[in-house]
């Protein structure tokens, strides 16, 4: 048995050991239950209840691979058996037994080590004796002794190293470990405080030093005045001064040391409150950290399936599945991970012909690997040999949806051409179906991802396959952050997002087409004022020096003017609740040292209201005037009912809608209307929707012209007739769904 195997049994076993402890607790107190005198119907229920405890212990001991437990578990259930069938009848003998293979079950599961098991001839006993009690055998009334053979071991371990407890139970002492970050702040500001007062002792103390030597000197001149006779002590008025500034002085240098003392505390609690709260709040965090493979555990029966639709063949490997992850994270990465399996099956994998022509093996692999790095993140490579990225066609996408200018996108590196994949409305998809091809998903993953505080970066070669690289913590309760104020609000930015703080005269921010931008590191990056953003009046009044926070998210960069920005600190993390439990622009709380509340603010909102502030700050995408949003779309669909279904829908969307019954029909419209659009249904008379799409495509004039299927016709060979007559979507009408379907016509028109 090699290492990995070892583990997994060792694994395997914990796991059964937490399992059966419970069954076995049922069982006995189930037993407890049935001796008392209760109805027939009671004793039926608990019967039934002991029937289905045995019966899953069993199962769960075959899973184990642990015989002599499974068959010890059979007889019981052949005994509860008996019993709802009546044809055994409950007895003291019957307890008196039942509960002795309890202990017996209890010893097997719970060795207290490895030379004290069960004799394999105990175990023959007592199965002996409960086939006998289903035969209907009477058993005498009294425990058998330790000496005719006993079924308790002389020893055993009472309870098992495990504890099973709920997660809300879990998640709960997590959330309360983490309120104690807030002392562990207080502290920190305890200590800082009194460095300030030092420093302001350390000041007063300079001066002081300066001026006692003129208090002392001005003493003598009065006491030479006292000693010659010129005045007296009782009437010298300085008497009392000189005595205070004594009295001061010894004052001053206790004050100083008690300070010091004091200080030297402060410090040595900060340390050991510090060291302790990290130690609890790290070992509260590891109970509700859960491997990876978890997350990963559906993964083949979705390849499996995904690769049969699309006859492809694909084999997926994972390494560094045990590395341990918050839940909540786990929970938050299913989406992004479903997405990349998909897109990976459905975009990357060529079929088995296809790679075998250019030298490939003709299954694809698909390599999942983790690793821990930075201490508190983990890094997952997400990996295909398919067909990689179309580069050029991800440029023609990126002029065509506005992202970027024909000749901005000669200038752009392959790096930086790939990184718009992640952009809303790219994709290279040939065709739009139900898995894939909208251009979403991967702008969905991104946001998901820096959501979680994490990053994640594409690296891909033609015909080689892709490379997708994340980097997520392994758990959200503390993160960094940095303290700024605006607007006489004091605000936390998470440091993950922040590129840069930089101060800049007022005369390098320079206006370009009426807006305010900063030149960094030869590029321009727009700036505004953070208060405005977040409707906030008042502030810093214009000065020479202003102080910016640069925010990078989503591809997106731009300088944020504040008023001030203070320290970079540790931060927890608190959920808003209701009735505010969503603002714009802010993500949570937390709660400095000091006991200020200080929001946290969302970054992504943050983005986004800064490229709708003031219309023209960012370049956004193009708006289509109303005239350019009234489109004409021709509905092509022989059922009358289908017909007016989708002309209903698509006018109700504010499109116009005119109809044809079949392809020839369509056809007609065609060399007559203007048309910006065709959603034909695809089996049809005279001319079928594959047929209509592919004379579309072979007329100058239409073959431009966008076709979308809609068709109840949903094998994988015709979605691939689909592709290959030219059609632009195709969506199967027994998952169809009218949102998706405007989606898709949004996107092409």
């Amino acid at each position: 048995m090699n290492k990995k195997n070892g583990e997994f049994l060792k694994r395997l076993l914990a796991t059964f050991k937490v399992e059966a402890e419970d069954h076995l607790k049922s069982i006995t107190s189930g037993l407890i239950e049935l001796e008392k005198d209760r109805s027939p119907e009671t004793n039926l229920e608990l019967i039934e209840t002991l029937f289905r405890e045995a019966h899953s212990l069993k199962g769960a001991a075959r899973s184990t691979s642990l015989s002599d437990i499974e068959s010890v578990c059979q007889s019981v259930e052949s005994v509860f058996s008996a019993l709802k069938r009546r044809t055994v009848q409950l007895h003291p003998g019957l307890f008196d037994a039942l509960h002795n293979v309890m202990d017996l079950l209890q010893g097997m599961v719970f060795p207290l080590d490895a030379g004290e098991r069960v004799p394999s001839e105990r175990i023959v006993e007592l199965k002996e004796m409960l086939a006998k009690i289903e035969a209907g055998e009477l058993l005498e009334k009294k425990k058998p002794s330790a000496e005719s053979g006993g079924t308790v071991l002389k020893s055993r371990q009472p309870f098992p190293e495990t504890v099973r407890i709920g997660t809300e139970k879990m998640v709960s002492l997590l959330f309360q470990m983490e309120e104690m970050v807030s002392a562990k702040l207080t502290v920190n500001r305890h200590v800082q405080d009194l460095t300030d007062m030092l420093s302001l002792f350390g000041e007063w103390n300079r001066e002081w030093s300066k001026t006692y030597p003129e208090i002392h000197a001005f003493r003598r001149e009065e006491e030479k005045k006292v000693r010659s006779g010129e005045t007296g002590i009782k009437n010298n008025p300085n008497v009392k001064l000189f005595e205070f500034c004594e009295t001061t002085g010894a004052h001053i240098k206790s004050f100083g040391n008690k300070l010091i003392e004091l200080k030297k505390q402060a410090e040595r609690d900060r340390y050991a409150v510090g060291t302790m709260i990290d130690q609890l709040l790290d070992d509260v965090k590891k109970t509700l950290m859960i491997p990876f493979s978890r997350l990963f555990e559906a993964f083949p029966k979705i390849i499996r399936d995904l690769s049969q639709e699309q006859g492809k063949e694909v084999e997926l490997t994972v390494s560094g599945g045990e590395i341990e992850i918050d839940r909540r994270i786990l929970e938050e990465m299913r989406i992004p991970f479903m997405h990349l399996l998909r897109n990976s099956v459905d975009h990357g994998i060529e079929k088995p012909e296809e790679r075998r022509r250019k030298n490939k093996p003709g299954t694809g692999r698909i390599n999942i690997t983790l690793s821990n790095v930075e201490g508190n993140k983990v890094e997952i490579t997400f990996s295909d040999d398919g067909i990689g990225v179309d580069i050029p066609k991800v440029k023609a996408i990126a002029v065509k949806q506005g992202i970027l200018s024909a000749a901005e996108v000669e200038k752009q590196t392959d790096r930086e051409i790939l990184a718009l994949i992640f952009q809303s409305g790219v994709t290279t998809s040939a065709i739009i179906t139900d898995i894939s091809g909208r251009g979403l998903g991967l702008a969905i993953i991104k946001e998901k991802i820096e959501k979680l505080g994490g990053r994640i970066s594409i690296e891909s070669h033609r015909n080689e396959g892709t490379s997708f690289r994340i980097r997520i913590p392994v758990s959200l309760a503390t993160f960094r952050g940095v303290l700024i104020k605006t607007a006489g609000q004091e605000f936390i930015v998470p440091t993950l997002h922040i590129e840069k703080v930089v101060r800049v005269k007022s005369e390098e921010i320079k206006t370009v087409e009426n807006r305010e931008t900063l030149s960094l590191e030869q590029a321009t990056v727009p700036l505004l004022k953070l208060g405005p953003i977040l409707q906030l009046s008042g502030g810093k009044e214009d000065s020479r020096i202003i102080q910016v926070l640069v925010i990078h998210f989503m591809e997106k960069r731009i300088g944020f003017v504040v008023d001030e920005i203070f320290n970079e600190q540790e931060v927890l993390f608190k959920n808003l609740e209701q009735p505010i439990a969503r603002v714009k622009n802010i993500a949570g709380a937390t709660i400095l040292g000091s006991g200020r509340v200080v929001p946290i603010l969302q970054v992504s909102d943050l983005i986004q209201s800064a490229m709708q502030y003031d219309g023209d700050l960012i370049k956004t995408e193009k708006i289509e005037t109303t005239e350019e949003e009234e489109k004409s779309i021709l509905v092509v669909e022989d059922s009358i009912t289908s017909r007016m279904l989708l002309k209903n829908i698509l006018e109700t969307s504010g499109y116009r809608v005119k109809t044809a019954v079949d392809g020839v029909d369509a056809f007609t419209r065609l060399k007559t209307d203007k048309i910006d659009l065709v959603v034909s249904d695809v089996d049809m008379p005279r001319m079928n929707g594959f047929d209509l799409t592919a004379k579309i495509r072979s007329d100058k004039k239409l073959s431009q012209l966008p076709v979308v299927l809609v068709t109840a016709l949903e094998a994988r060979e015709d979605q691939e007739r689909g592709i290959d007559v030219g059609a632009n979507a195709y969506i199967v009408k027994s998952s169809f769904d009218q949102s998706n379907l405007l989606e898709v016509v949004r996107r092409l028109i």
